[in-house]
């Protein structure tokens, strides 16, 4: 059978999109609809490194799948001389939040999507875009099976000990309360290729992976096994990100709505958008951006990046905690795969792990090591580069066969 692959990222204001043949690893087309619902909205996609583009003016999420199928089907069309349904095998979609309903993917039917809609409340700025695109591709493919991705499945394997928070129990029986885990499909990608680069089992290592970018977590994957990770209940949680705050005492939200004079749902709102990185610096939330500066004299630049390297570096060993040994750090994500700035600053702070870095492979991101940015000698820690689409494509391809 086919093994082509759509996979659709739906979020709230854009669709993120890749045509992937699963069994090659191969993704041929990918792109984005933005600023939906805007004049401003924009479909981009590149085919063969060649990127272009077309004005989807005012277009909602249902339009611009409309005019993103329409584009797959001309590419389809030109090189196959094929309809886009006779080269596909399915439809992978990503889902932010799938609650303790789902520890691994799964595929949709009516009573999967009235399940991630029950827990849409977990995540009320993303699963409801999930839930969207999941309704409008089964609406423009109503012959094609659909699978759903979840961010949290692969954490779903945390003890009670790590998941649970110290508040009354009921909490956790009844309303959901618990720490949840999020970047679960890019974890599990990288932690199968490391072990892929080490040559050795993935079932028989004790690995920690860093997913860095203007969202950022980090996991505990003991024997293929997510045992713990720091985003929680929400994506807010853990590490400092872009923009949002990571772990701060959690009285603050009382102590700011006070002396400001707002409401909580504002002050969740400066730690989510206006904090981070951004809050930091008071410049912005790209760490590029930020090294520049820093470089250039910029204080709080550089205030912002050491506070990053030392909440990462400080959760790092932590995480070693429930592993029992460390087979291997890995970076990845936007900073973690192209900053070796800030990987050369977070080992420097991990020699109780025996981690010393290599310079020279560092700043080759380890693509002349085989990943490794580390000495001969040292703790592992590796740069791998993460691809969620393509985890999406292989568990869409084994679920339909």
């Amino acid at each position: 059978m086919q093994s082509n692959v759509l996979v659709i990222n739906c979020g709230s204001s854009s669709i993120k999109f890749a045509l992937i043949d699963a069994d090659a690893g191969v993704e041929w087309v990918s792109g984005l609809a933005e600023r939906l619902g805007q004049p401003e909205a924009l479909l981009t996609w590149k085919i063969d490194g060649a990127k272009e583009s077309e004005a989807i003016v005012n277009a909602d999420h249902r339009g611009a799948m409309q005019a993103i199928i329409a584009r797959l089907q001309d590419v389809v069309l030109h090189r196959y001389g094929e309809t886009l349904t006779a080269r596909l095998a399915g439809i992978g979609h990503r889902v932010v939040h799938g609650g303790e309903s789902f520890t691994a993917s799964t595929l949709i039917n009516q009573d999967v999507l009235a399940e991630i809609k029950r827990v849409s409340h977990l995540a009320p700025l993303h699963n409801p875009a999930n839930v969207l695109g999941i309704e409008t591709a089964q609406a423009l493919f109503p012959q094609l099976p659909q699978v759903a991705v979840f961010d949290t499945a692969f954490h779903q394997t945390m003890p009670r000990q790590a998941f649970l928070y110290a508040v009354p129990y009921t909490y956790y029986t009844e309303l959901g309360v618990r720490r949840y885990g999020f970047h679960g499909t890019s974890h599990r990608y990288v932690t199968r290729r490391a072990a892929e680069l080490l040559e050795r089992p993935y079932e028989e290592l004790a690995l920690i992976s860093a997913h860095l970018g203007n969202g950022c977590s980090a996991a505990a994957v003991l024997n293929g096994k997510s045992v713990d990770t720091t985003m929680g209940l929400t994506p807010l949680e853990g590490l400092v990100m872009g923009t949002r705050s990571g772990d701060v005492d959690p009285s603050l939200h009382e102590f700011l709505a006070g002396q400001l004079g707002v409401g909580l749902g504002e002050v969740t709102q400066i730690l989510n958008k206006k904090s981070g990185l951004l809050g930091l610096s008071d410049l912005n939330n790209d760490m590029r951006s930020l090294e520049t500066a820093a470089a250039q004299g910029h204080e709080q630049a550089q205030l912002a990046i050491d506070v990053f390297c030392y909440r990462l570096a400080k959760y790092l060993a932590a995480l070693a905690v429930p592993l029992g040994r460390l087979d291997a750090i890995i970076f990845t994500g936007g900073i973690g795969e192209n900053s070796a700035s800030v990987r050369a600053r977070t080992l420097a702070q991990l020699a109780i792990l025996g981690v010393r870095t290599d310079e020279s492979r560092n700043q080759n991101h380890g693509r002349l090591s085989n990943g490794r940015i580390t000495q001969d000698s040292s703790t592992v820690a590796l740069v791998v580069p993460t691809n969620e689409e393509a985890m999406i494509a292989a568990d869409t391809i084994t679920l339909v066969r």
